[in-house]
């Protein structure tokens, strides 16, 4: 069977298409699936011992925005990496699958093969847990699933050894990390962090993104015009974090405040995960906050907002009431992370009440455009462990120029600080302990999609880490980490997902 290059690469239909009537034949089809982001010896020797399996060999290619491999990645878009597979003998069809895994697509082609590396044997190794799911959808359609055994590579490995993925900063910092760390002892810590329980307290925002293009200017004014193109609304705020740390934490309870004037309640519910519990509480002289953004979706470009809030104290009735619902839960709860977006929801009666509480309790009190300048985390009078960008640190203490180290110990100085993280954007992180050194961790990506949520990710995966009691260089990896994922996303369209931060903490750390 002699096939041309170009007639190699079909789509997922025309291959399954194509290997039922070649299995009508009487020929065995074999399937491989992969990113192949880099070929090496070790793709090569898999694919020849895969066809040594069958008569007819597929392989199905993972599409770029499914390739959840850390910073860079995919190297090569998917029709360049399946161009290249093409071109390899032993390869008789290539197929880019358009699902996030490998179960659609064994589903349609129901190969009597499909063959995975060794790597793959074993299933508690495998950090996504999708071998297992492969195996069951070949047996289901007939096959059987079959591991090669010969020379193996890792393409994440060679990538970062070989390609200009990471600033210097962060390829010494990571071969550093690694003499400590390996990628198994950072996510077994990371599974201890299920059985914490997490009350969650914060600013509801809807975050609305309205696309548009500009196409010119008003002939009589200076009005810049813009045809509108599409809308999406997320769920942001304290409900992003709520989201993050669901995904850790199996058991989340989140205390927010809505408004009567929109409350936008269906919304909120069908946005949060179904381990997420909730208390609402109503204040009548407000709308539920929404963040209305108009952008240019090419490049993700914010052309103006427009910001529907009372960010005026809440009033006594439901401050009040908001008093009495946490009081009733917090002491169920091992941990209670306060996310202050300075809209209303928490003044300064409210952080004195949070800081009275007897529990471990992580703080994020953010500067924004709604706010600035008015919401320092000195409204507090303690906290566990407290999360801050480097401007939040200077405009609490009213101080443009001084170092950072000199800046926290001066927070210390006004308010009871346990641990403190400050971000530092493209300078990365600095985690500083209540003794010893502080932490420095770089940036990992040099691709931002949207800046909007990757604070919010930050702290969500780093503070239930810091409460857990975890090593300072450990929280500063994994919410930089988390951080890196977040901005490759656009606004909170989408948490930051276990499985997805467990592949790029394994790619960081090949």
């Amino acid at each position: 069977m002699t096939v041309s290059l170009i007639e190699k690469i079909v789509d997922l239909e025309e291959l399954a298409s194509i290997t039922a009537s070649l299995k009508k034949e009487g020929k065995k089809i074999v399937l491989c699936h992969g990113v192949f982001d880099l070929l090496h010896p070790g793709h090569i020797r898999h694919f020849e011992a895969a066809k040594r399996e069958g008569d007819v060999l597929v392989v199905t290619v993972t599409p770029d925005n499914f390739v959840n491999k850390g910073p860079g990645r995919p190297v090569f878009n998917h029709f360049l990496r399946a161009e290249s597979l093409a071109a390899l003998k032993t390869v008789d069809y290539v197929a880019i699958n358009r699902f996030p895994t490998a179960v659609e697509a064994i589903r349609m082609i129901k190969p009597d093969v499909y063959a995975k590396g060794s790597d793959y044997k074993n299933a508690d190794d495998d950090v996504t847990g999708k071998i297992t799911e492969e195996q069951k959808a070949v047996e289901e359609s007939g096959g059987i699933i079959h591991f090669t055994r010969d020379i193996t590579f890792s393409s994440s490995k060679l990538i970062n050894d070989h390609f200009d993925i990471f600033s210097p900063q962060a390829k010494a910092y990571l071969e550093d990390f690694k003499k400590h760390y390996s990628a198994r002892d950072i996510l077994k810590k990371l599974e201890t962090l299920k059985k914490l329980k997490v009350l969650v307290i914060g600013d509801v925002i809807i975050d609305e993104y309205h696309s548009c293009r500009a196409i010119g200017m008003a002939s009589k004014s200076a009005t810049l015009n813009a045809q509108y193109l599409g809308e999406e609304k997320y769920a942001g705020g304290a409900l992003a974090v709520a989201n993050h740390i669901a995904g850790f934490c199996s058991d989340v309870h989140l205390i927010t405040c809505l408004g009567s004037q929109n409350p936008q309640r269906e919304f909120i519910e069908s946005s949060l995960k179904e381990n997420i519990s909730t208390t609402f509480v109503i204040r009548d002289d407000a709308p539920t906050t929404v963040k209305r953004r108009f952008v240019e979706p090419f490049k993700v470009q914010k052309m103006f907002e427009v910001t529907y809030l009372n960010d005026s104290p809440l009033p006594k009735e439901a401050e009040d009431e908001l008093f009495r619902r946490v009081s009733e839960v917090y002491g169920q709860y091992d941990a209670i992370l306060v996310c202050d977006f300075g809209h209303g929801m928490i003044g300064r009666n409210t952080a004195g009440f949070l800081s009275s509480l007897k529990a471990n309790i992580a703080l994020n009190a953010q500067t924004n455009s709604a706010n600035f300048g008015h919401n320092p985390v000195t409204k507090y009078s303690r906290g566990n462990f407290i999360c801050l960008d480097e401007r939040e640190l200077r405009l609490a203490l009213s101080d443009k120029y001084s170092d950072i180290e000199g800046l926290v110990g001066r927070l210390r100085g006004v308010m009871e600080a346990g641990m403190v993280t400050v971000t530092r954007g493209q300078h990365g992180s600095r985690v500083f302990p209540v003794y010893g050194n502080a932490s420095d961790t770089p940036v990992f990506t040099k691709e931002v999609v949207d800046t909007v949520g990757a604070g919010d990710a930050f702290f969500a995966v780093a503070a239930p880490c810091a409460l857990s009691g975890f090593d300072p260089s450990i929280i500063g990896f994994l919410g930089n980490a988390a951080g890196a994922i977040a901005s490759g996303i656009i606004g909170n369209k989408e948490s930051v997902d276990p499985v997805v931060l467990a592949k790029y903490v394994e790619t960081l750390l090949k």
